[in-house]
């Protein structure tokens, strides 16, 4: 045994070692011999005095005296300088000052150029300033792929060329190289380089060092012995080789899963699979999951997107989740999952008469607790969703609407669904049908007569998840249909009254009716048979409104301020409206039947037999009702700075709403509503209704036929509430002193500018033609200065707050007297950057009764430039967890990362 593990610790020691051992040994062999890098036409000046093509290019002076000789070229070689071009009789060529030299797709630029016009040889460097500052540094272009270096060698006739201090782009990271040999099949050779998606090339925060690599622009970079470093160490994770693809094209390719542990599953690797690029409409993931204790998951996701015509998303998960032991007693569970979540939304100029829109969210009821994506988030407390398809048929030329949709909304706690399958809505909006084609002079009055009707179908069923697809379409589910139609009618009486007439038929069809029986044994009203045919049930009613609007003005005497006057609209409305008794039997909606309780006394019993359908029938007695409201709204007029007048709301609204039944037997007044309406700034609204009782109650809480106005009061408060959701932010204290500048934000600004999708990030229009920024030149730092040169540092934060109180009133049959029950709920989030570079946000509610904050998520970030670190954790409530994450920005090297999560399971121990 110990010579197998000695043989074990012996193969991992020269495994990770070898790419150390092989770096040294490479660097050991280029400082014996520089030049064998390139032996074959750049570098050695023995090798070029033997090159064949010499005695064949003919010197540009000589040819107007002696016969030209046949170029080695295959086209011609364009070059210019800003400065000066200087020819000597050697036949060299020295440009200086932006050089350029372009052959075929081949193109150099550099403050100096030497070319060799016999050798076919072109070098390049960079020029020197005055303080000793390097600048215009070659850039060499080849089939539109770009590289900066500091010198360059180039053969025009056998296309390959010697660099040193190179740096190229491919994908999302930089080559960084100290000696690299251009092939004439384009590839590269190099040594001692570096790969890094990080722009900071003299020195990146990371970097893979490649002892020996192969380079092929836009394709691929393959390389020998690499290992990691950051900030300058060298650290033992190191690779016998590397691969690292580019692509500029939209491919298909493997994704690496990322590995885990759970002590309930195991070990696990997550999250792997394949990518499928389809087409440029439409993309397809599929990918997986397993543990070592024997779960697994399958994931299916795609995005597809047709310009102007539509978009939208999948995701469809299935889980088969095994936890305990099959031989331990009542630890053993197993489950299976799934969830299916698609958005499709349709462009509004793809069809302007039929539109498709879907909001799917489903789940079964276990899947929160058993995805480790969903259970540690906001979203894995759920308890309900709610999905949505919906079709709608615009007709051309005609007033009907079709709509069809879907919905199904769940309860996860108990595992019940609803079902609505399908949901068909016929609409015909409003219509004039005397209302004359070519009318002449004004418009008599059966002309304003307007006509409306509404059609509904549903199909639907309420059942557990395991006994949807066992339930009997004609037993189990409810479907019925719903007919409304409705006539009015708007007159104007000595021009400043309004009155309104309107009818209303609403019709019911059913195909079921249940009716009842009293059973003496269970001494409650049951089912006794259910018949199956077609049913029909009716109600209408009429009502006549009269409303109009009065203003009053007031001007100060005395000069308040910048107050100029304040305006009060006052709008009354009374209406009258009746129905007759829809309980009677016959009317068809109630049947009644008499029977014997368990005293022996004769009772009557009214009941539906449509009562537990879709659309219950009318359950109003015969009714004649006065609706009285009122409604109020001031405003004042105040002067600003710039001569000009802005309106500020004191009250929004303030309304009184209630009716008197002239039918009713007794308690013929309504309860009492009162609602306002605040606005306070812009971003912050609040809204205060109340409903208030008129009639007195006895000492058991029981209402009599009294009104209190006129025993000691007017009306008891039955319940009242409020909500309020401020925003601030680090601009509103600005805005409230008149500190603050223009507070418009640059999408604001932006929105009607017919540049605005031409700008750039700060709004301005870019220019097409920009001087070109070298790689080698330093980052500037971003951000603004103040005039010592500091950076300014604005502090951005914000914060919301959700506070909703009710009241209501209940009767204490202990106290005999009414007392008030009150709720709060409230919640908070917000967001603070201290720095550009750190971000943190939050988002809690708060339990007023018991005084505790029932939940808090904090979610912390740190922009590390190339790096970016998080960390999300929950403190409180049962789904306590955190999560921490290290991982580089670039998508290429997602892998490059370190997680630390932590591990909320049944076998945790409990920390207090």
């Amino acid at each position: 045994m110990k010579k197998t593990h000695f043989c074990i610790y012996t193969f991992l020691f020269v495994l990770f070692s070898s790419p150390f051992w092989g770096a040294q040994l490479h660097k050991q062999a280029e400082s014996n011999s520089n030049i064998s890098f390139l032996q074959d036409s750049v570098t050695s000046d023995r090798a070029l005095t033997t090159d064949s093509l010499r005695p064949q290019v003919s010197d540009s002076i000589a040819q107007d005296t002696t016969k030209s000789k046949k170029t080695s070229l295959d086209a011609p070689v364009d070059y210019s300088a800003n400065d000066s071009i200087v020819f000597t009789s050697d036949s060299r060529g020295f440009l200086y000052g932006d050089s350029k030299v372009n052959y075929q797709t081949m193109g150099i630029q550099a403050e100096n150029i030497a070319m060799n016009m016999d050798s076919s040889i072109v070098h390049a460097t960079y020029g020197l300033d005055s303080i000793g500052e390097e600048f215009g540094r070659p850039v060499f272009t080849d089939n539109g792929t770009e590289y900066e270096m500091k010198s360059v060698s180039y053969n025009f006739k056998t296309k390959k060329g010697y660099m040193t201090t190179i740096i190229t782009q491919q994908g999302e990271g930089y080559i960084v190289a100290d000696k690299a040999k251009k092939n004439a099949d384009d590839t590269f050779f190099m040594c001692d380089g570096k790969y890094t998606t990080c722009d900071n090339h003299d020195h990146p925060h990371f970097y893979m060092m490649l002892t020996k690599a192969k380079v092929r622009p836009k394709k691929d970079v393959i390389t020998g012995p690499a290992y990691l470093v950051i900030e300058g160490l060298p650290l033992p994770l190191a690779l016998p080789f590397g691969f690292f693809p580019f692509s500029e094209k939209y491919s298909s390719g493997i994704i690496m899963p990322s590995y885990g542990d759970d002590m309930d599953r195991g070990f696990n690797l997550r999250d792997g699979g394949y990518y499928f690029a389809i087409n440029d409409n439409i993309d397809l993931a599929l990918t997986g999951e397993i543990y070592t204790k024997g779960s697994w998951g399958l994931s299916a996701r795609s995005s597809y997107k047709k310009r102007y015509k539509y978009s939208g998303s999948f995701n469809v998960n299935y889980l088969y989740t095994k936890r305990g032991d099959r031989d331990i007693p009542n630890t053993f569970s197993e489950s299976k999952d799934m969830s299916i979540d698609w958005q499709h939304s349709q462009d509004p100029k793809a069809n302007m008469f039929r539109t498709l829109a879907a909001s799917v969210n489903y789940r079964s009821s276990s899947y929160n607790q058993n995805s480790l994506n969903v259970a540690f988030t906001p979203s894995g407390t759920e308890n309900t969703r709610s999905s949505t398809v919906t079709l709608t048929q615009r007709f051309p030329n005609s007033p009907f609407t079709l709509t069809a949709n879907a919905t199904a909304n769940q309860v996860l706690s108990d595992s019940s669904i609803m079902l609505t399958l399908p949901n068909v809505t016929v609409t015909m909006s409003r219509i004039f049908p005397f209302k004359r084609k070519e009318a002449v002079g004004s418009a008599k009055w059966y002309e304003k007569i307007s006509l409306n009707y509404t059609g509904d179908l549903r199909n639907s069923i309420k059942t557990k998840e395991n006994m949807l697809f066992r339930s009997n379409l004609v037993k189990d589910w409810r479907n019925a249909m719903q007919h409304r139609v409705q006539t009015a009618g708007t007159f104007s009486v000595l021009n400043y009254l309004n009155i309104t007439p309107s009818f209303s038929y609403n019709e019911r069809w059913y195909t079921r009716s249940i009716s009842q029986k009293w059973d003496p044994v269970q001494n409650a009203h049951v089912a006794a048979d259910t018949t199956f045919s077609f049913f029909r049930s009716y109600d209408f009613n009429y009502n006549v409104s009269f409303q109009t609007r009065l203003y009053g003005f007031y001007e100060p005497l005395l000069k308040i301020g910048k107050l100029q006057k304040i305006r009060h609209v006052f709008t009354p409305s009374i209406s009258f409206g009746g129905n007759p008794d829809f309980t009677d039997p016959r009317f068809g909606s109630y049947k009644k039947y008499s029977y014997y309780d368990a005293n022996g006394e004769l009772q009557t019993h009214l009941y539906s037999p449509f009562s537990q359908e879709i659309f219950t029938p009318s359950s109003a007695r015969q009714q004649g009702n006065i609706n009285f409201s009122f409604e109020n709204n001031i405003e004042m007029k105040v002067g600003t700075d710039n001569d000009s007048t802005k309106i500020i709301s004191l009250i929004d609204n303030l309304g009184v709403n209630f009716s008197y039944n002239m039918m009713a037997d007794e308690f013929k007044w309504s309860d009492i509503g009162t609602n306002m309406r605040l606005k306070l700034s812009k971003s912050l609204t609040v809204n205060l209704n109340a409903v208030w009782d008129p009639y007195m109650y006895n000492e058991k809480g029981q209402k009599i036929d009294r009104l209190l106005i006129g025993n000691g009061g007017i009306a008891r408060l039955v319940s009242t509430g409020y909500t309020i959701s401020p925003s601030i932010n680090q601009d509103t204290f600005k805005k409230w002193f008149g500190k603050g500048g223009d507070s418009t934000s640059k999408d604001d600004k932006n929105r009607d500018n017919p540049e605005a999708d031409l700008s750039d990030e700060d709004g301005d229009v870019p220019e097409d033609d920009g001087p070109r920024k070298s790689l080698f030149d330093k980052k500037e730092a971003a951000g603004e200065f103040d005039q010592d040169g500091f950076l300014k540092n604005d502090i951005k934060w914000n914060l919301s707050i959700n506070y909703n109180m009710s009241y209501n009133s209940q009767f204490d049959q202990e106290r005999e007297r009414f007392k008030g029950v009150i709720t709060h709920n409230l919640g908070f989030n917000g967001s603070i950057q201290p720095t550009k570079n750190w971000n943190l946000s939050f988002n809690a509610s708060y339990d007023v009764p018991n005084s505790r904050i029932s939940w808090l998520t904090c979610n912390l970030s740190r922009n590390l430039h190339c790096w970016n670190i998080t960390a999300s954790f929950n403190p409180i409530g049962p789904y306590a967890t955190y999560y921490i994450s290290l991982r580089v920005n670039s998508s290429m090297l997602q892998d490059l990362k370190y997680e630390q999560r932590g591990r909320a399971t049944s076998y945790d121990p409990v920390w207090n």
